[in-house]
């Protein structure tokens, strides 16, 4: 063989070793430290599909890349200059993960959509900690946080607790309405009505837990913080807009009209009662003002947990006059030839609606449903520690009061009065009408205050939900909050619009009935469709069919309460007295 054949030889073998050294592994050293390195915990590859380690509160998003594919990093770790904190990351098969996607620090912009599997060759190999059972996984909050809640006044503050939401939900469930309940007892009778009002106060305490239990939705990790983003996630937005829309607003908005009404007229009363004149410095219109001002200024207070203090007030200001009520009513004894006969109509066509309009009054004096997971929302949640916990041992304290009022306000009231109890006002009315000269002035006084003061706070609760409505417009449009020279003109507006409405619109109360007959299903049917749809309980099992029944059934007395309270406005009539308040 040639020198020449040899030489190229060689190169060859030459340039084949060259390759051979540059394609070979290199082991990677160490590299050098000048300060402590970070604590690195791995765990077995058999727990990289773990829903524990999927959720864990110390992964970030940066170590999840939507992108990122399933290849091993084979990049050195960079050098540590100076104590590092704890790297927590979980290896790329759990990028898709569901349980990681309902993460509460993840957002939609930790997982585009579109992003393309490439290897990711920048960062050190993956580092994890949390094993299953990791008490990190338990105190994991549980829901996704929408950031505009921070900056509307219902989920504000998450600082509540089960004394906030007892006072929250007795100030809302005692109102006016419930002075008119031995009303219903003229038509239903003894026996009757107190089998009705029991009937509802378990149905409507029932519906009260499935939306205390609905809250929070542990499957996809939301808490439902008002009542119609529950009704949109169960009827769907077009549907819900129909069903609750409407008697949500009138819940709110219109219950703020009648106190409006009720808290001036009052206000007049107290007047003539502590300066025993007849003469008036006031119209009711500017009473109306008086009031209004009042509860204007008050609502400036900035969130749902502000107004604890001021529902607290309510609570006891309304347990103060249901209790003054049915104590002066006693002591005073019956009324002379007091008759407990039911009152008959003319037809038995006119019966039927009498009847319906006593079960209405019943159905009517239980309020509040409304606001139920508006007051839960005030309250921090956590797997460990479920908001639902302490709203129901609110709930359940409150409503043990709730019923220690109704109950003896209603039969004492109408053993006292009997069948000629005054329909409009009801115990009040009836106590000023028999009583005003037999029961000493303070008395009469300290009524009259209690009831103002009740109305007061609870316009601020019922009014809550609708400065929340129209200050999301706000942050939704800007991205930003409030600031607090446009929440005092947006609180403002609402109370000197429902102002305006009360005295525009003074015959109202006298749709009540139809009014509120079209906004029962809100108490009484829509929470147990909701329980249906995302309980999913054993078909045709005893809570399948009890939720069903319910549900139907308050749909159905809501038709038939709507077409009894249009049949009283025909034959009643209504006087149309635009702008003039009695």
């Amino acid at each position: 063989m040639s020198r020449e054949n040899l030489g190229q030889g060689g190169n060859v073998v030459a340039e084949a070793e060259v390759d051979q050294a540059t394609s070979a592994p290199i082991t990677p050293r160490a590299p050098p430290s000048i300060a402590p390195s970070p604590l690195v915990v791995s765990a077995p590859p058999s727990q990289f599909h773990s829903p524990s380690l999927s959720r864990s509160p110390l992964l970030t998003s940066a170590d999840h890349p939507a992108g990122a594919t399933k290849t091993p990093n084979t990049s050195r770790p960079p050098q540590s200059t100076a104590p590092s904190p704890l790297i927590v990351s979980a290896p790329p098969s759990q990028f898709h993960s569901p349980s990681l996607s309902r993460s509460p620090f993840l957002t939609s912009a930790d997982h585009p959509a579109g992003a393309t599997k490439t290897p990711n060759r920048s960062r050190p190999a993956s580092r994890f900690i949390t094993p299953l059972g990791s008490p990190l996984r338990k105190a994991l909050r549980l829901t996704k946080l929408d950031p505009h809640d921070a900056w509307l006044p219902i989920t504000e503050s998450r600082n509540g607790n089960a004394y906030y939401a007892a006072f929250h939900t007795l100030c809302s469930g005692i109102g006016i309405q419930a002075l008119v309940l031995p009303v219903a007892f003229t038509v239903l009778g003894w026996a009757w009505g107190v089998i009705c009002l029991t009937l509802a106060f378990i149905w409507q305490l029932y519906t009260l837990y499935l939306l205390v239990q609905l809250h929070e939705n542990y499957e996809t990790g939301i808490r439902y913080s008002r009542y119609m983003q529950l009704a949109s996630a169960t009827f769907g937005n077009k549907l819900s807009k129909l069903l609750a829309t409407f008697p949500i607003l009138y819940l709110s908005g219109g219950t703020c009209v009648a106190l409006i009404v009720v808290g001036g007229s009052t206000c007049k009363m107290l007047y003539q009662t502590l300066c025993g004149c007849a003469d008036q410095p006031l119209t009711t219109v500017e009473w109306y003002l008086v009031f209004t001002s009042g509860a204007v200024v008050l609502s400036q207070l900035p969130n749902l947990n502000s107004i604890a203090g001021v529902s607290l007030i309510g609570a006891i200001t309304a347990v103060g006059y249901c209790t003054l009520m049915w104590v002066v009513s006693v002591s005073k004894g019956r009324l002379p030839n007091v008759s407990y006969a039911p009152v008959k109509a003319n037809s038995d066509v006119a019966r039927v609606f009498e009847l319906l309009n006593a079960l209405g009054i019943i159905a009517f004096a239980f309020r509040g449903h409304n606001l139920v997971l508006e007051i839960q929302a005030t309250m921090p949640s956590s797997e460990k520690h479920p908001s639902r916990v302490p709203m129901w041992r609110g709930v359940k304290v409150a409503y043990v009061i709730v019923a220690m009022c109704l109950f003896p306000l209603a039969i004492a009231g109408y053993w006292a009065y009997g069948r000629v109890i005054p329909a409009n006002g009801g115990m009040l009315a009836a106590i000023y009408a028999f009583h005003s000269r037999d029961v000493a002035r303070s008395v009469l006084g300290l009524m009259s205050f209690f009831v103002i003061v009740n109305a007061l706070s609870s316009f601020q609760i019922y009014g809550m939900p609708m400065f929340d409505d129209m200050e999301s417009q706000y942050t939704q449009r800007f991205k930003k909050p409030c600031p607090w020279w446009l929440r005092v003109i947006i609180r403002a507006m609402f109370g000197y619009g429902v102002f305006f409405v009360a005295v525009a619109i003074p015959f109202l109360s006298s749709m009540a009935g139809l009014i509120g007959a079209i906004s029962l299903p809100v108490t009484l049917a829509h929470p147990c469709f909701m329980w249906l749809k995302f309980k999913k309980p054993k078909k045709y099992g005893p809570i399948w069919w009890l939720n069903w029944t319910l549900g139907l059934s308050g749909m159905g007395l809501s038709a038939v309460l709507s077409a009894a309270g249009v049949y009283v406005i025909i034959d009643t009539g209504i006087k149309l007295s635009f702008f003039k308040p009695q």
